[in-house]
Order: structure tokens, then sequence, then C-alpha cells
């Protein structure tokens, strides 16, 4: 008894079994989480760190550098980077994807702590789980038509982000134009100095004077009292009225000498949504977690953080990426049922019953169902892979069933009852249908060991594939062979025996019976001739080589995901004031364009940039119906800013991939690196020079930013020391005047806010650096004192000692606490300093940015880096290598050729131990080159590159194509054991497999045509899988009709060659010396 048998003589045991798993399916598919991808975000950490006041080479210096050196030392590290740039240190961390993310993060905690950092270090070292490339999954904008901007940056800062953060799924929250409200201490040097006073006095007064600290309590004896002052400072008013000294026994308050504000911590920061000043807070999620469910808690939270606002503050929604996830996953599932109906009508339209249509069509529905319980228990999701995984399976899955009630047919045409032609008919082609489904499942084996971030990308895809195809083979084993049993009756079938001729030829059916009389000409026509077959399958394999080699490549289609960042870069050394009003105008100029719905932007060195002469740009586009392509909109939104003067802008649409760890104004990168930072630059530049060259890119530019303005001053030492200036004093004096110096913390019971002492800003130019400022010959600060006399006439005195200077009559008594004018210690240049210093691997670094030009692809990009990497000459400890997408390109095209030989390696073996044959697996893969070149022509006329997708989609046409040699060869096989002669038995499986042929193929074809032709949202990505499987069945189709039984023949005589020697050699005389 087969195993088909239990469930023939079972039916209502077989029915209540399916039933069971149509109602697990329903159960799974309403617990499979929305995403837009499979989950693939490699392990990354970020760790910020914010020193107010310093410069790019102070930050690599004193903070990255030692962060750097303790997290070199983590096991996992993949990757390192930091950029360090004005106020800010940024060091990314990527892990192997092996490496849990929580346990990395405590590592990265501990090299925290082992850091030795400044100890005036204002903010700690914090670290977020977040890809610092990817994009918000949604934005606000907070905005108000009354309130200032420092009282919105409150709301956002204390109530919004810290409820956000709480969500689930959430792993930061950025906020744009967070200002934070702040007490600035503007100090007048003139008003300072009449009154005896220093910056460092007037610093530490302003600490002393403003403590939050325990006190104790008092304990009687009936009752207890907690001790509480009034030590706190609050708020502007309180600040005024500090005594920081006294003169004549009067004194002096904070308000004498300094105008103070209740002003915003950092007034070098600006946002705008829709042209309106506003904050935007940025949520990013952590890895891992689903968009889709995170973005839906943060829209049930909206509610309730309205209502914690005044009713005067707006909270928006400005761009959500799940309304284009949601849409393009809605346009699958379309696809999906239309691809069920589709092939459905191909059964339909071949077997022209109503049973015998139902019998293979419910095995699509029981997959599927099958399918998502598996998914669901496995923690998958329904996203477009995925789903597009089921579109492909819809024309799999009735294969199998088409195979079995063919051949069950059979018997029951020859008078035997359903139940005994079911089980005959099942027993006799179980082995073929278990042959069909173990050579499909195997062609995804090495699918799912491709290395890589792609290579796990497409991991659910083959494991959700698999699972529809073995299901689809245990109802074909089952289901199938009982329905036929009780069924199927002679007078219903698709042909009676009557209407069915010889070698399988439909007389009721005029176009039929042309179609297999046509092929059965042509078929002995070609085995007649089997030299020029022979060619033309030759002729394939070159072809599909020369077409592969000739054909673009890329790694992912360019998604229409409906968002576009961009960022504006200007003059290294321009003003924030002119870069506030640049990008504004650029935000405008965007926001002009029809396609355009909404604009936000924002300037300003902080965690979201790093520089003051960027500007961030996010555009949210119309929906699809409303605008034109992608490749239409971008040039028309380039050239719209091309009238406000001394900005680049750069942009590039949102994709669901993310590859890159770094962010970046353009889409691809190569990093230089080496031990000198000098040699570094130089080499980046000579190659940026020479890319900029290559008509195959675009948008050729290097990160370097080494051209910052700066003012460099040179402290004679020597005549500092001999007036007792020491180089701490010249140091605290700038921070105090120039660094916005955070020198005191207001608590409040939210929040905790800063106080920020700087000079007034009349006072801050180069001019009045020198000649206001002073310093104290004792270090203890700066005091601009009107009969101080000049450095230049201490030095033309002949004494050399301290003590000689301050006896000569200069009105500054040196060993008591006088001052030195700044400009008398200092000489000054305006010369250039880097806004940013980029390390990789700990290594200084430098990356030059690339897009690819028009009309080229990325093989085209890449190749042409690579060839003018050839013809520089560098020095040999500068290192160069591409990173993100293009360093992903380029591993892709090796793991792409071993992929394809290892599939083709592992059906060779899963082929040869099913058939217990070395010569039968390379008749069935002789199938397979015709696929190849269909599937590359398809690409190319439809102006496509060859991209991970497309590769997958020729992987699926390996397993889908050699179907068709599998079902010649085994009944070949099977008609030669009974007899027959190879030539006869490889003619008729030929036509008798013909219609069983040509179904299946129709309908893989048909299931396919909707991820081919399909234009909604997301088509880009689905488009080339369903294109290469769709040309390659075509030309696979017609031409493997004629070459498989021509070199089955030619296999069959190869053998009987082989036989033929094997018994002269055991026949051979043995000849006795």
């Amino acid at each position: 008894m087969s195993f088909s048998s239990i469930f023939i003589r079972r039916p209502v045991a077989t029915v209540l079994l399916m039933a069971g798993v149509l109602m697990l399916g329903f159960l799974g598919y309403r617990q499979l989480p929305v995403a837009a991808l499979p989950e693939i975000d490699v392990p990354s950490l970020v760790v910020t760190t914010q020193y107010p006041g310093a410069n790019a080479t102070t930050m690599a210096a004193l903070v990255t550098t030692p962060l750097e050196r303790q997290f070199g030392q983590i096991s996992g590290l993949e990757l390192m980077t930091s950029d360090s740039s004005a106020g800010l240190s940024t060091v990314t961390l990527r892990f192997s994807m092996d490496r849990d993310i929580d346990v990395a993060a405590q590592d990265v905690q501990a090299a925290i702590r082992q850091a030795t950092l400044p100890s005036s270090l204002p903010y700690q070292p914090v670290y977020n789980r977040v890809n610092p490339a990817d994009v918000a999954i949604i934005t606000l904008k907070l905005g108000s038509d009354t309130r200032p901007l420092r009282e919105i940056s409150h709301f956002a800062d204390s109530i919004l982000a810290q409820r956000l953060s709480q969500v689930k799924g959430v792993g930061l929250v950025l906020i744009a134009g967070n200002v934070r409200p702040a007490v600035r201490v503007q100090v007048n040097p003139a008003q300072l100095s009449n009154m005896g006073l220093t910056l460092e006095d007037l610093r530490a007064a302003l600490t002393r004077a403003n403590v939050n600290a325990p006190k104790g309590s008092l304990n009687g004896a009936t009752q207890s009292y907690s001790i509480s002052t009034n030590d706190q400072l609050v708020d502007a008013a309180d600040y005024r009225e500090i005594i920081v000294s006294y003169k004549n026994g009067a004194p002096v308050r904070l308000a004498d000498v300094a105008n103070v504000i209740d002003g915003i911590e950092n007034d070098q920061l600006a946002a705008w949504a829709d042209g309106r000043e506003a904050v935007l807070l940025e949520v990013r999620r952590r890895p891992g977690a689903n968009i889709v469910q995170t973005v839906e808690r943060i829209r049930d939270l909206l509610p309730e953080l309205r209502s914690l606002l005044p009713a005067d503050v707006q909270l928006e929604i400005f761009s959500d990426r799940t309304e284009t996830i949601r849409a393009s996953v809605h346009e699958v599932q379309f696809t999906l049922l239309l691809t069920i109906g589709l092939v459905v009508a191909v059964i339909f339209a071949f077997l022209r019953r109503l049973w015998a249509t139902l019998i293979p069509s419910v095995a699509v529905p029981l997959s599927l169902a099958g399918t998502f319980a598996v998914m669901a228990f496995a923690d998958m999701s329904l996203d477009n892979l995925s789903l597009m995984a089921l579109v492909v399976a819809t024309g799999f899955v009735v294969d199998d069933a088409i195979v079995m009630i063919e051949n069950i047919v059979r018997y029951i045409e020859q008078g035997k009852s359903g139940q005994e032609a079911a089980e005959i008919g099942a027993r006799q082609i179980g082995f073929t249908v278990l042959s069909l489904t173990v050579s499909l499942v195997a062609v995804f084996l090495p699918l799912l060991m491709m290395p890589g971030v792609t290579g796990r990308l497409f991991h659910e895809f083959a494991w959700v594939l698999s699972i529809a195809v073995v299901l689809s083979m245990v109802v074909s084993l089952t289901l199938t062979p009982m329905m036929c049993a009780y069924l199927l009756k002679p007078d219903g079938l698709p042909e009676s025996e009557a209407s069915r001729g010889r070698d399988g030829r439909d007389n009721r059916s005029s176009v039929w019976s042309r179609m297999v009389a046509a092929y059965e000409r042509s078929l002995d026509w070609v085995l007649a001739h089997p030299q020029w077959t022979l060619g033309a399958a030759g002729m394939a394999v070159v072809l599909t080589v020369l077409l592969y080699v000739a054909i673009p490549k890329g790694l992912l289609p360019e998604q229409d995901t409906g968002l576009i960042v961009g960022v504006v870069q200007a003059d290294q050394s321009i003003a924030f004031a002119q870069m506030r009003e640049r990008t504004l105008a650029v935000a405008q100029a965007l926001r002009s364009d029809p396609a355009v719905a909404a604009v936000a932007a924002f300037v300003g060195a902080g965690s979201m940039n790093p520089t003051l002469n960027q500007g961030r740009i996010s555009i949210v586009l119309k929906e699809r119906g409303e605008r034109q392509s992608l490749d239409e909109i971008l040039p028309r939104l380039q050239r719209s800013t091309t009238d406000v003067a001394g900005v680049a802008l750069y942009l590039k649409p949102v994709q669901d991939v993310t590859l890159d760890t770094r962010v970046a104004p353009t889409e691809y990168q190569y990093a230089l690196s080496g031990m000198d930072a000098e040699e570094v630059a130089v080499e980046a530049e000579r190659m940026t020079q020479a890319l900029r060259a290559r008509p195959e890119l675009a948008d050729v530019d290097n990160n370097l930013s080494n051209q910052g303005g700066a003012l460099e001053l040179s402290v004679d030492r020597e005549n500092a020391s001999l007036l007792g200036v020491p180089m701490q004093s010249i140091n605290d004096t700038l921070y105090n005047a120039f660094g916005q110096r955070q020198i005191s913390t207001i608590f409040t019971e939210i929040n905790q806010y800063r106080v920020v002492l700087e000079v007034a800003p009349e006072f801050r130019t180069q001019k009045a650096l020198l000649q206001q400022l002073a310093v104290a010959s004792n270090g203890s600060g700066a005091l601009v004192g009107s009969n101080a006399t000049a450095f230049g006439q201490l030095a033309s005195s002949n004494s050399s000692t301290a003590t000689g200077i301050g006896n000569r009559d200069t009105g500054i008594p040196v060993g008591a606490g006088g001052t030195i004018p700044l400009s008398s210690l200092v000489k000054s240049r305006v010369t250039s300093t880097p806004l940013v210093v980029s390390h990789q691997q700990q290594l200084p670094a430098a990356m030059i940015l690339f897009n690819v030009a028009p009309g080229h692809s990325l093989s085209d990009a890449v190749s042409a880096v690579k060839q003018v990497r050839k013809q520089l000459a560098w020095p040999s400890q500068v290192h160069g290598q591409f990173v993100g997408k293009a360093a992903e390109f380029t591993q892709s095209q090796t793991d792409v050729i071993w992929l394809l030989l290892a599939s083709l390696v592992v059906i060779y073996i899963v082929l040869g131990i099913l058939y217990e044959s070395y010569i039968h697996p390379i008749t069935i893969i002789s199938t397979l080159p015709p696929a190849g070149v269909g599937a590359l022509l398809a690409l190319m006329v439809c102006g496509l590159s060859l991209s991970v997708d497309g590769i997958v989609g020729i992987v699926l046409l390996i397993g889908i194509v050699k179907k068709n040699g599998i079902m010649m060869v085994d009944f070949a096989i099977e008609a030669q054991r009974a007899g027959a002669s190879p030539h006869e038995a490889i003619r008729r499986s030929c036509l008798l497999r013909f219609r069983p042929i040509m179904m299946t193929t129709l309908a893989a074809l048909l299931g396919a045509l909707p991820l081919a032709l399909g234009t909604g949202i997301g088509f880009e990505l689905r488009r080339p899988l369903g294109l290469s499987i769709v040309g390659g069945l075509l030309v696979s189709q017609l031409v493997t009709l004629y070459t498989t039984p021509v070199i089955y023949l030619y296999m069959e005589r190869y053998q009987a060659w082989l036989r033929r020697r094997r018994q002269q050699r055991t026949q051979a005389p043995v000849v006795h010396a």
C-alpha cells in the first residue's frame, strides 16, 4: 500500500485534515506582521558625544580617538567609522550579523567607562541601537503661531521625545531645530574691565551662585523638618541680580557687566516645515523592530501627546514611511489574487471540466494557507518578498496536482474504477512528484546560504517558496488522488478515450489537435536531424555567457517610496546666517514643484548634521497617480534650485533597504584610509579630480571638508612665560569668550537646562578678539584695561626677567595680578581647518562620493572607479575600498557566480541520487541555458540591469524549467523499462507529456506575468523577478521541447557505448605468462 492509498481510503479524515490546514492558515495570516521587506538589519550602534566649543581636530584628539581605542578591543566588530566635527563626535560600530546587539551594547558601555575623556566634558557619551544611515520611519512637526521656538523646543524635548522613546520598537528620537531653552550671559568686556573683573572671575561666581544639593533635615522631639534654600536660580531675572564682586564697597551685579537673557542653548540651529519655522521629531526604529507596528503604536499615542500640549501648539505628521509600505503590500496581495485567478483559468482552459479544474486548483489555497501558518510560527512577516514568493509559488503548487491528475485520468480512461485508478496512478507517479519537489527545493539551498546583506534579504523568500512547494507536494499525494477517486467519472473527464487519439491528441479541439500535430511533425524532423538541435543547444550556452557579460548589472532596483532626502552644501567657511538663508531658499524652490506635497529643512551642526555648511532636506511627494516617475522628478528638482547661488544640492530617494552605516549625500562611496592624514587627503583629491572626468559617474565629490575658515593664534610662549601667563589662562579666556561655554545647570521638574557664558555678539570678530580681550599674568582670567601697556612696549625693555619687567613703568604689576592684552602675546592669521575629521578602523580616512550617471549602470560606475584607482600611483600606506552599497555590489557579483554554479551542482547531485544515474541529470540540466538566454534578453529589452532579484528569478527558472525535463525523462525511462526503444520511449514521452508541460509552464508564466507587467507601488522591486521568469519560460519552452529528447538519445547512446566497453573488458581473454 502506497502513501497516497491511506488518504484515498479515508476521505473524511483527509478532508478534515485539510480543513484544519485552512484554519491554521487563516489564524496565521491574521498574526503575520506587515513589513516592507524582511528584517535584515546590520547590528550597529552609534556613540555620540557633545563638547561645545571644541573644533573638529580637538574633538578627534580628546574624544573620538580615546573612544576608538577602547571600542577596537570589542569582539565581533566588523567596521568602525567616526566623524568628528565642531562640538560633536559620532562613532559608528557595525558588528557581524551573528552578534547579539544587546550584548554588544553592554560591551560598548563598558568601553565608554574605560575611555579617558576630558574632565570638563559637559555630556557623557551616549550610545543608541540604530543605523545612522536609516531614515525616520515617521517624522512629526511641532509648531505654533504664538509661542517662541524655545518654548516649542521645550515641549518637544521634555515631553514628546521622552514619550516617543518609550514606544516599543523606537530606537532613537532626533529633534531637528531643538534650540532648547537656556540662560545666556552675554558679557561686555569693556564693562567687565571697568569693574576690575575677568571672565574667569565671572564664570566662578556664576558657578557658585547656582547650586542644587542636599541640605539634610532637622529632627525634633515631635516634628521633623527637611531643609531647603533658595539656592536654585531658574531664569534670567534671577541671574541678573547675582552679586559677582564689590567695587569701592558697592556691589557689582551680573547685569552691570553682561546682558542676561532667557535665550536658547544653541543659536546656530534652525528648522522649517513647509516654509514655516518648526521643530521636527524624527523617529528612528530599533534594529529588528517592525516598522508598521511601531508606527501604528506612535499613531495611537498621538491623541494623548496632543492632550499634553497647550492648545496653541500643533503636533502633526510630516511624513510616514508606512503609507507606501502598506500600499506596496496591498498591491502584491492584489497581484496574488490575480495570479490565482489566472492559474485556475489556465487549468480550466486545458481540462474544460468543473471537477477536473477544481481538483488541482484546491492545491493553491491549501498550500498558501499552510505556508501562512508556518510563516507565523517562524516569526516571518507579510512583506513584499514573502508575498512575491507566494505569487511565484502559485504557478508552482498546481504542477504536482496536474501531473497527478493527468496520470490518474489515463487509468480511468482504460476502464478502471476511480479508487483503483487513483491508487495505481498515485503509486506510479509518486516518485515523479517527489523528484519534482525535491529538485525544486534543492535549487533554493544555495540561495539560503548566500552570504551578505542581500543574501539574507532573500532568505525568507527562499524559505516561503520552499514551504509552499513542499506543502503542494503533500496535497498532491493526499488530497488530489482522494478527490480524483470520488469525483472523476469517465463521462466527466477532460477528454474521453474516444476523444483522445493516438499519442495523446485531442480530436474534439481543433486548436489543440493542430498544436499536437504540429509538435509531432516538428519533433520527428528534429529527431531525424539531431546535429542541428545540438548546435542550437551549444549556441544557447555561448549566448548565455555573452549576454551575462554584456548586460548592465546593479544591486537592487531603485524604489519610488514617495520620499526623497537631500543635502544642501555650501562653501566650507560660510556663516550660519547665510547658510540659513540659502537652505530656506532651496526649500522654497523645491516646494514650488507640482509633484511635491511637503518639504522640511534644517541647518546647524548637531547629531543630524555634522557641519554648519550643510543643510538637510526632506521631500514628501504626492500620490503616485498625481505625479510623474522619479526619473522625471529628480532632474527637475535639481534644476529648480539653480537660481540659489553658492550651493550644491544632492538628492536621493529613500529606499526600504539600507545597506550603508554612514550618512552620505550620494548613493555610493569609496573610502581611502592610511596612517598619514595629509597623504590620504592628497590622494583623495587626486582621485576625485580623475573621477570627475569619467562619463559613467555623476556628483563626484569627497568629504574632506578641510577648508573651513579658521583663525590661528600663535602664542609667543617665551614671553608669555616671562609675563607669568600660562597657556591654560589663554585657553580659558578664549573658551569663556567664544566657546558658548556651559557653566551651570538649571534643574526643573521635568528637564535640565544650561547657563551659557559668552561675550556679546558685537565682540565676536577678529578685531575685537585681539583688541578687547586680555589675559591675567597669573592665569586667573582676562581683563580689558585702558591703562594696560602693550606687549610691544614691554618687549622693548632690556630686562630679561619678569621682576624687571614688573618694576618698569608699565602700569602692570605682573606679580600681583596684572593683565596683558591678548594682542601682545599672540599673532593671528586666517587659515583653513577641517570641518570634519573622519576615521575608518581608527585610521584617518576620506570618502569619495559618487552617483551613477544617467544611461549607465552601477557595474559601469564601479569599473570606472577601479580603472582610475589602477591608473593612480598611491603611497604604499594608503588603501582604498568600496563601502556601503558599492561594497555589497562588488561582493554580490562574486556570490552570484557561485550561487548559480552551486544551484547546478546541487540539482545534479539530487537528480543523480533520485535516478541512480550520472547521465540522466545531464539531460535534464541541458534544458537550462535557453532559460538564461530568455531571462537576460527580457531584462535587456526592457532596459533593466541584472540586479539581485533578477538573479533570484534566474535561480527560480532553474527549478521551473528542469521540471519539463524531469517529466519527459521520467516517463521515457519507464517506457524503456517496459521494452520500448530509446527513440520510441522519448518520442512517446514528449507527446504524452506535451499537455501537462504546457499547462505547468503556462501556470508558472501567468503566475509571474503580473509581477512583470505591474505598475503599482513597489513594482520596481518586483519587475526584474517577473521579467526574468517570463522571458526565460518563453524561450526555454520553445527550445527545450526539442533539445531534451535529442540530448536524451545522445546520452542513451553514450550509456550504451559505456556498457559495451565494460562488457568487452569482462569478456576479454586472460593471457597467462
